[in-house]
């Protein structure tokens, strides 16, 4: 009788938790459906009526080929799910795996990886970059009005450089070294990256200044840049689907596409930039390094820095129209609420991240498009569904 009872005790618990785990995936799976079926912009135009876009539908409408999402709730990553192709004509859907370029996201993990070196004492964000740059110099001339560059003013965008981004190249084609890329001579297909202001007094995107703390890092670190970042933030954080070198097509990438749908030529560019431009990951990756972020500043993680060092990276450096620039990464100030941002652009890929900074919720939309209109439209929608403070808020003309 003894034996029984203990046996219809275990029965009991094991069929309770199954039934919340049913309760648990039927629940969020109908929070999937809501997402796919209430993409809306945040301006609507000619109604008084929040629009309530299928996701399929607006892939089709806007020639988006292929989507990827993960949906953090609760400081955890709740769901991933991937839509349409990764490359149309050779019928290879997207899949939960499936690498995309992180275009200008890739400049918040070159950040939090800088700021290792940071609390490591081995860089002062103060200091002269020069002080810490051996493999070359930066050329100060009078549009500096002999202020000194920080690496704080690169992190921020505040050093008053140029070269806003980088447009990539062929697969083909000769790849420049930094040094080129910073000179800007051939085979580089950017401009030097030089002053055209005075450091610290405005914003100024500049992929450029993002190339210059890249070298200051490998300069200081001693490694190269993609074993540095591997060790440091990729192992750590278990981002087992982020790289900086995609060498053949046997790997589960994306091949982008322009807003007209036709594909770029010979699948995607390389960016050697990897600080700036280079990172190819999933939204499943960036959405770790968001919780990461999110658990470090309540002092509940320091897989990466510690909570001293990660306010700091979050710290406001320069107003940037209704946003601030922190140390790679944007605070928006959603209508009241604080979050953190940071959306990307590359040859045929666009991608949004955001994170609440008070909050345990966030969301990464990565796809192989350059058409901007669907990643917000998704953001939109998993802030409506989840109730996200303030985020969503429609404006109508």
């Amino acid at each position: 009788m003894k034996t029984l009872q203990i046996i219809l005790v275990l029965f009991s618990i094991i069929f309770s938790g199954y039934s919340s785990a049913q309760k648990l995936n039927n629940e969020i799976k109908n929070k999937i459906e809501k997402v796919e079926n209430s993409l809306s912009p945040s301006v609507i135009s000619g109604s008084n009526k929040v629009p309530d876009f299928n996701i399929i539908e607006r892939m089709k409408q806007l020639n988006v080929k292929g989507v990827s999402i993960a949906v953090i709730n609760n400081y955890k990553i709740e769901w991933v799910k991937a839509y349409g192709y990764a490359d149309e004509e050779e019928n290879r859907k997207t899949n939960v795996n499936t690498l995309f370029q992180a275009a200008s996201i890739s400049k918040t993990i070159n950040s939090l990886a800088f700021m290792k070196l940071v609390q490591l004492g081995k860089i002062d964000l103060d200091q002269d970059i020069n002080h810490y740059l051996k493999s070359w110099r930066f050329p100060y001339d009078s549009i500096s009005k002999n202020k000194i560059i920080t690496p704080r003013n690169l992190l921020s965008h505040s050093g008053g450089l140029d070269v806003s981004g980088f447009g990539g190249y062929e697969r083909t084609a000769a790849i420049p070294n930094i040094i080129q890329i910073l000179n800007g001579t051939p085979p580089a297909n950017s401009k030097p990256v030089r002053s055209v202001k005075e450091p610290g007094i405005a914003f100024d995107y500049s992929g450029g200044g993002t190339m210059i703390s890249q070298l200051i890092l490998t300069d200081v670190a001693k490694k190269s840049y993609t074993d540095f970042i591997k060790r440091e933030i990729f192992i750590p954080l278990q981002m087992t689907h982020s790289t900086y070198s995609v060498k053949n097509d046997t790997l589960n990438i994306a091949s982008g596409y322009y807003t007209d749908g036709k594909k770029v030529k010979g699948k995607y560019h390389l960016y050697p930039e990897y600080a700036a431009a280079g990172l190819w990951t999933t939204p499943e990756d960036l959405a770790k390094y968001i919780i990461e972020c999110q658990l470090t500043l309540q002092g509940k993680s320091q897989k990466i820095l510690s909570q001293k060092y990660m306010k700091e990276r979050f710290t406001p450096v320069v107003n940037y129209d209704e946003s601030k620039a922190a140390l790679g990464v944007f605070l928006r100030y959603k209508n009241g609420a604080y979050y953190f941002n940071h959306n990307g652009g590359n040859e045929g890929f666009t991608c949004a991240s955001y994170g609440s900074l008070d909050k345990g919720y966030g969301v990464v939309v990565m796809t192989n498009s350059n058409n901007q209109e669907l990643m917000l439209e998704i953001c939109n929608s998993v802030a409506r569904i989840y109730n996200w403070d303030r985020f969503f808020v429609p404006q109508f003309k």
